[in-house]
């Protein structure tokens, strides 16, 4: 134990700390790496997947059809509420 506390200190660095530290940076920089390239990968497969949805997506000439249908059906059950509720009506005068 003849070593002055600054070689003990020097030697701890020398062997220890800068291995360390450079294995970590070295860590750090690889994770960035492989990082950046896998967001890299999510961001073309969303805008891949978005392309993909706007081809595939109801046209607006299907969605006015559709909308027609509904209309129509909903004017006929309307129609049949409106003959009902006038017989309803007849009937409860008829009787009162």
């Amino acid at each position: 134990m003849n070593e002055s506390f600054l070689e003990t200190f020097g030697w701890w660095i020398g062997v220890i700390e800068l291995p360390v530290l450079s294995t970590l940076f070295w860590m750090i920089w690889n994770n960035r790496r492989y990082f950046e390239s896998s967001l890299q990968i999510i961001k073309d497969d969303l805008s891949n997947h978005k392309v993909d949805v706007a081809r595939s997506y109801a046209q607006t000439r299907d969605l006015r059809l559709l909308e027609n249908r509904l209309t129509s059906h909903l004017l006929r059950i309307e129609a049949k509420l409106d003959v009902t509720a006038l017989k309803t009506e007849k009937n409860s005068i008829e009787k009162g």
